[in-house]
């Protein structure tokens, strides 16, 4: 069977795929600790999939309009106001099937041949793949951990040229759960105020998972003239514990939403109709669910963030928000494991893996070498049980 080119340069994503192998390895019976999954390990809230039952027992299983119903996308544009001080219209916004269904319909009703999108890196793994299959290229700025992962307004006006169409920012980060003060988005607005022609992707999907008093602010609530070319992704999988629901969304200008709508049209179509009910009910009744998640996930990340800075050859970080950590292993690349030299991060993720049964992400899949991601979004009891093994495997080594 034929397959087009363009896809023989399409990697399958490697979080998943990482997370697919240790599920395998735990049904054939092996004890396996995955940091892998970025999804909360908290259910869904009870009221929230109660909605979805309800509207499933009034027949809501019909089509709805692509865009998602008015309901839906007056209740998104409340969010948006009352979260993030920012003013939309209802058809100003989509919703798709996720957060990234969004991003891939933004990129591919964005770029053309030829056009370049700056993101910082480490980035979430999807973001130069959707660009690709658009016909983009990327132009990627590289952090540190001693920046915090962070990038600084001089590199950022060094990345935009001629060619730039976008620049990418999530804050929260994933995979480094960093994020940009107040302070550091107006210095970065400033930037891009000075390139009109510059489209901004924000992707705030994290933007209520932050720790010790994290001040979360959009890059679009910097002015109306930033807002206007901005394309705001966000969605429910994370905050609200609905990653298998799918429901994401994108608020931006009105034309472009409407190309988003038309390309929608005839790939997907609406998402779930009952679910859209769910979300309504998600949006309007308040969080107060959350405030005992982030206090769990704020220990976990205590212990994690401590537990790895322990371990020889390890530097960690303390993330703003999101649930993961990024720890340094570059004092352990390079290390031997039975005369084998483990020269890289995939080569290390694998040991742990084979020999471990502990599942990590390589940093390499995030654009940045010798590093790793780890999701404590796990009970504590799995997050000790794997820092004692990945602390064992790394003392093993010479």
């Amino acid at each position: 069977m034929h397959i087009a080119r363009r896809m023989a340069a399409i990697p399958p994503s490697p979080t998943l795929a990482i997370t697919a192998k240790a599920k395998a390895l735990a049904k054939a019976g092996v004890d396996v600790v995955s940091f892998g999954a970025g999804e909360p390990d908290f259910d869904t809230p009870d009221f929230i999939k109660q909605a979805a039952k309800d509207a499933l027992d009034q027949g809501v299983t019909r089509y709805t309009p692509v865009q998602g119903t008015p309901e839906l996308r007056a209740a998104a544009a409340a969010y948006l106001e009352t979260y993030l001080g920012l003013r939309y219209h209802p058809d100003e916004i989509i919703f798709s099937c996720g957060g990234k269904h969004s991003l891939y319909n933004v990129f591919a009703c964005l770029l053309e041949p030829g056009d370049e999108v700056v993101i910082p890196a480490p980035y979430w793994v999807s973001y130069p793949v959707m660009v690709q299959l658009a016909g983009g290229s990327t132009h990627v700025i590289s952090t540190t951990a001693d920046q915090g992962f962070k990038i600084t307004p001089e590199q950022l006006e060094a990345a935009i040229n001629e060619k730039t169409r976008a620049f990418v920012l999530n804050s929260p980060s994933n995979p480094t759960g960093a994020g940009y003060s107040p302070a550091e988005i107006d210095s970065l607005a400033a930037v891009l105020r000075r390139h009109p022609e510059v489209v901004i992707i924000s992707d705030d999907i994290y933007h209520k998972l932050t720790y010790d008093g994290f001040e979360f602010r959009s890059i679009a609530a910097c002015g109306e003239d930033l807002k206007q070319r901005t394309l705001l992704v966000n969605g429910l999988s994370k905050t609200y514990s609905m990653t298998g629901w799918r429901i994401g969304f994108t608020a931006g200008d009105k034309a472009f939403v409407g190309a988003m709508t038309a390309l929608q049209s005839q790939s997907t179509s609406n998402i779930a109709s009952f679910a859209q009910s769910a979300a309504v009910v998600a949006m309007t009744h308040g969080d107060d669910f959350l405030d005992g998640w982030l206090r769990e996930f704020s220990r976990r990340r205590t212990y994690i963030v401590e537990a790895l800075n322990a371990i020889e050859g390890v530097r960690c970080n303390r993330p703003d928000g999101a649930f993961y950590v990024f720890p340094d292993i570059a004092g352990v690349v390079g290390r031997r494991f039975q005369g084998r030299v483990l020269d890289s991060d995939l080569a290390i993720a694998d040991y742990l893996l084979e020999h471990a049964n502990v599942a990590v992400v390589p940093g390499v899949a995030f654009g940045a070498p010798s590093s790793m991601r780890l999701s404590y979004a796990t009970s504590m009891a799995q997050i000790e049980k794997g820092l004692t093994r990945i602390r064992q495997a790394f003392d093993s080594l010479d």
